[in-house]
Formats: structure tokens, sequence, C-alpha cells
């Protein structure tokens, strides 16, 4: 089966442990994961400079391991910059010192939200 993820949760969350373990699991299990769109508060999965305390978690590293293994990792553009979530270009565009979006994950607009809703077979949100 292939599947398309929805995750608003911020990283802290529980709802984004489910949403990480899901994609694992779907995977162990010899499903596809096409695509995990980050919107809202989700979108701070993707800052590279996010620290949880020592006493949690970091889920980036393994949302990274998903994105090695295939799995496209996108984050709405609109809810990044509101946010503070740049790539290199847009750090550029609106001219900040630098940009944080963490390695595996890209920066783009809802049109991948929509085509993932046309191909995948099962789309599960992740909301907080």
């Amino acid at each position: 089966m292939n599947f398309a993820l929805f995750v608003t949760a911020p990283p802290a969350h529980e709802q984004a442990f489910h949403a990480l373990h899901f994609c694992e699991a779907a995977i162990r299990a010899g499903h596809r994961v096409e695509r995990v769109f980050f919107y809202g508060d989700g979108v701070l999965h993707g800052n590279r400079l996010i620290t949880p305390p020592q006493d949690e978690p970091s889920l980036l590293p393994r949302w990274q391991a998903l994105a090695a293994n295939g799995t496209e990792l996108v984050i709405c553009v609109a809810a990044a910059l509101r946010r503070g979530v740049l790539d290199a270009d847009n750090a550029r565009r609106f001219e900040r010192e630098g940009d944080n979006l963490a390695d595996g994950f890209l920066i783009s607009g809802l049109g991948q939200l929509a085509e993932s809703l046309a191909t995948a077979e099962r789309v599960v949100g992740f909301t907080s």
C-alpha cells in the first residue's frame, strides 16, 4: 500500500511520535510512504536548530533516515516562513542571515499535498 501523511503536530507533541512510528512500521511491513507533508506547527520538524532536552529523543535523525530511503519530507512554504523555517533560497529572498532547513526536507506549496491526496492509496493525518 502507498501512504502519504499529513502532520501538523509539533516535534514534542505525542502525535509527532505516532506519525514517525507509523511511517517506520509501515515501511517495515513492506508498504511505501511516498510523502510526509508538514503543515502548521508541523513544519518545525524541519528546523535543524531545534534541540530537544536531553531526556527527550530527537525525531530529526529518524525523519532524515526515512528521507534517505525515499520518503519525501515536504514542508509547507507559507507555514514555514511564518515560523522562521527557511531554506537557502528563501533566506536570500527575504534577506535573512542564514537558513535552518534540515537536510532531507524540502519546502514547497500545498500543490504537493494535493498531489498526495490524488496519488496515495491512503492519507493519514497526525494533528495536535
